[in-house]
C-alpha cells in the first residue's frame, strides 16, 4: 500500500504561488488518511462479527439437536453405560455333544464400600462377617475406619447374600452388576472345563476370562461377539461322564489309590466321550495352585489324563508285537526264545514268571513276557522303533485341545540305544500320558490309522495317516482279546461286550531318582467290542493296593482291570451298544435219528 504524503511539495508550492494556505492541504490529506483507516477497520470488525455469529449459530444448532435426541431416547445410567462400553462381559456357553449346558453365564452382583459414607463402620463390619464368615473382621474394621475411599468386599455374591447386606441398611455399602461363570454340574468334567475368573473389572462390570482347560484354550472364541453367542460344543457326553466319574471314584477308594484317571475315546473320530481325573475340584470355587510339595499330582488341579506322564508298563508290549508283524519279521505263531535272564552289558531283563524256553508272539502278549518283547525289539531295531512310536504320536505332546495338554510332554531316553529299545518295548524308559496311550490303542482298534484325540464334537470319521497294516492291527486285536479270556486281564471280561486289552504295572519313580519298591502305576488299556471295536477305554490308578486272598495286590490285573470292567458294564448301554451273547457249546444232549 502506497501512503499519500501529508504535505506534497508540488501542491504546497502551487498553493503558495496562488496565495492559498498550505496548512489546508495537510489537514485535507490527514482527513482522507483517517477515513481510509476507519473504513478498513470497519470491514475487519464486520467480518469478525460475521464469523462469531456463525459459530454461535452452529453451537446452538448442535445443542438443540442433542437435546432433541435425548428427549426421544430411553433413559440410561451414564456411569453404567461408560463402564460397560470398555468391558465385554458376555461369554458364550459350553455344551456337551447333546447340547446340554456345561458352562454358562449368571447375572450376579459385586459388593463394595465407600467407608466415608458409612454411618456405623464397626456395626457394618460385624454384620458383614455374619453374612460372610470368611471375611477378616479386624481387617474389615481397619479398612472401614481408615482413610480409604473405596474397599472391595466381595467380587460376587448370591441374591440371598445381596438381600442380607441390603437389610443392614448402611448407605456406604453398595452393589455393582456383573456376570460370573456358572458350572451347573459342579465338579463334573472339572479338569476339561478348567474354570474362569475376572479380568478387567470395575464396580459396574467385569470381564470373564478363561484360566484353565477349554475355557482358556478357546477363550478368544468364547469372548468373540462375532460368533453370535454360538455355544462351544464338546465331544463329552454328560451322562457317560457322570457314570464314569462315579465308577472311577468308587474304584479308587476300593483300591486305596492316591489318584485315578480314565479316558473313553471313539476309535474312528478321536472324540473323547469321557475323561476323568481324580481327585477333582469344583470350578465354581476353583482352588488356588499349590505353593509347596514335591509332587504336582498332590493338587486336585493336576490333570492326570494329559499332564501325568508315566512309564505305562506292559501296555506298550502290543505296539512291539504290532510293529514286528507289520514289518513281516514275525507272525502270531512265530516262536521266540525267552530263556532268561536276557543280559545286555551289566543290565538284565527278567520275566515275572518262568514261561519256559520259548513262546509264540501271541503267547508273549498273553503271558506278558518282558524277555519275549525285548527280543522282538532287538529284531525291530532302535531307529525303526522310534519312527513307529513317533507316528503313533508318542514322542510329542498330545494335540488334545485343553491348555494343560501341552505340559504333558513325553520323557524320552537321552540316548535311544538298543537297550532303550528293549526296555521301551515293555513300557519302561519312556514316559507318556494316558491320553497318548488311548490314541495308540485307537490306532490298533480302527485298523491301523492314527486318530488324533479331540475334545470337540466331530461330524464323522477323522482317520489320519496309516501307521500299520490292517492285517497287523487285526492280529493285534485278537491278541488283546486273548489277554482278557486267557491272560492277565481275566477280571476284565464283561458279558456281551467282548473286551480286549492289555495290563501294565510300572514301579513309580521317586522325585529324587530311582523307584519306589511298594508304589506302582497300574493301567489297563482296553478296546470294546473286540470283534468290531468302537471305543478305547484307558484306566490308570496311582499307588493302588488291595488285600485279596490274604495277600497285598498292586498289579493292574487285580486293581485297574476290575474297575475298567465295571465301567464298561455301566457305560456300554449308555453308548447304545447292545450286548451280544456268545453261544455256549451244547452239552448233555445226544442226537438220535427219527
Amino acid at each position: 500500500m502506497i501512503r499519500i504524503p501529508l504535505r506534497p511539495l508540488a501542491r504546497i508550492l502551487t498553493a503558495r504561488a496562488k496565495g492559498e494556505n498550505p496548512d489546508a492541504i495537510e489537514k485535507e490529506n490527514l482527513r482522507q488518511r483517517h477515513a481510509e483507516i476507519q473504513g478498513r477497520s470497519q470491514v475487519r470488525s464486520e467480518g469478525r462479527l460475521l464469523v462469531l455469529g456463525a459459530f454461535f449459530l452452529c453451537a446452538y444448532a448442535v445443542i438443540g439437536l442433542r437435546m432433541g435426541m435425548m428427549a426421544t431416547s430411553e433413559p440410561t445410567e451414564p456411569a453404567t453405560s461408560a463402564s460397560g462400553s470398555a468391558i465385554a462381559a458376555q461369554r458364550a456357553d459350553i455344551v456337551d455333544r447333546e447340547g446340554r449346558i456345561l458352562a454358562t453365564n449368571f447375572e450376579t452382583h459385586s459388593l463394595y464400600a465407600h467407608p466415608q459414607q458409612l454411618i456405623d463402620a464397626v456395626a457394618s463390619a460385624d454384620a458383614l462377617v455374619k453374612i460372610f464368615p470368611d471375611l477378616d473382621h479386624a481387617r474389615l474394621v481397619k479398612d472401614f475406619t481408615g482413610k480409604r475411599k473405596f474397599v472391595w468386599i466381595k467380587k460376587k455374591i448370591s441374591p440371598e447374600q445381596k438381600q442380607a447386606v441390603h437389610d443392614i441398611g448402611d448407605p456406604g455399602l453398595l452393589f455393582g452388576p456383573r456376570e460370573m461363570r456358572l458350572y451347573p454340574n459342579g465338579s463334573l468334567a472339572a479338569h476339561v472345563l478348567g474354570g474362569a475368573g475376572f479380568g478387567k473389572e470395575d464396580v459396574d462390570a467385569a470381564e470373564v476370562i478363561g484360566v484353565a482347560g477349554v475355557e482358556r484354550q478357546f477363550d478368544s472364541y468364547l469372548r468373540d461377539p462375532a460368533n453370535g453367542a454360538e455355544p462351544l460344543q464338546l465331544s463329552l457326553d454328560l451322562t457317560i461322564q457322570a457314570a464314569a466319574e462315579r465308577v472311577l471314584y468308587g474304584g479308587m477308594r476300593l483300591m486305596n489309590a492316591k489318584g485315578a484317571t480314565s479316558i473313553l475315546m471313539d476309535v474312528t473320530t478321536g472324540e473323547v466321550i469321557s475323561v476323568v481325573s481324580l481327585p477333582d475340584f469344583d470350578p465354581n470355587e476353583r482352588p488356588r495352585p499349590p505353593v509347596s510339595g514335591d509332587d504336582p499330582s498332590d493338587s486336585p488341579l493336576f490333570n492326570r489324563a494329559v499332564q501325568g506322564v508315566y512309564e505305562l508298563g506292559s501296555t506298550f508290549k502290543i505296539f512291539a508285537a504290532a510293529q514286528a508283524m507289520d514289518l513281516g519279521l514275525v507272525n502270531p505263531d512265530t516262536m521266540v526264545d525267552i530263556r532268561g535272564p536276557l543280559r545286555w552289558g551289566r543290565f538284565s531283563i527278567r520275566d515275572f514268571h518262568n514261561y519256559g524256553n520259548s513262546l509264540s508272539v501271541e503267547r508273549i502278549i498273553v503271558k506278558s513276557s518282558n524277555i519275549g518283547t525285548a527280543r522282538l525289539a532287538q529284531q525291530i531295531g532302535a531307529d525303526r522303533q522310534r519312527d513307529f512310536l513317533s507316528r503313533l504320536g508318542m514322542l510329542e505332546a498330545t494335540p488334545f485341545e485343553i491348555s494343560e495338554a501341552n505340559a504333558g510332554r513325553p520323557l524320552l531316553p537321552p540316548n535311544w540305544s538298543e537297550l532303550s529299545a528293549m526296555t521301551i518295548s515293555y513300557g519302561h524308559g519312556l514316559s507318556t500320558s494316558p491320553m497318548h496311550l488311548a490314541a495308540g490303542y485307537a490306532t490298533i482298534a480302527n485298523g491301523g490309522n492314527y486318530v488324533s484325540p479331540t475334545i470337540l464334537k466331530q461330524n464323522g470319521p477323522q482317520l489320519g495317516p496309516r501307521v500299520m497294516s490292517a492285517e497287523a492291527a487285526a492280529a493285534s486285536r485278537e491278541m488283546l482279546r486273548l489277554v482278557v479270556t486267557e491272560g492277565t486281564a481275566s477280571f476284565g471280561e464283561v458279558p456281551g461286550y467282548q473286551v480286549g486289552g492289555k495290563t501294565g504295572t510300572a514301579d513309580k519313580p521317586k522325585p529324587s531318582g530311582g523307584y519306589y519298591e511298594d508304589k506302582v502305576i497300574a493301567t489297563f488299556a482296553s478296546i470294546f467290542p473286540a470283534h468290531d471295536p468302537k471305543y478305547v477305554l484307558v484306566v490308570t490308578l496311582d499307588e493302588p493296593s488291595i488285600i485279596a486272598y490274604d495277600e497285598e495286590r498292586r498289579t493292574a490285573g487285580w486293581t485297574a482291570v476290575p474297575v475298567a470292567a465295571e465301567m464298561i458294564g455301566r457305560i456300554a448301554p449308555l453308548l447304545g451298544l447292545r450286548p451280544q451273547v456268545e453261544p455256549a457249546p451244547v452239552t448233555g444232549i445226544t442226537l438220535t435219528s427219527n
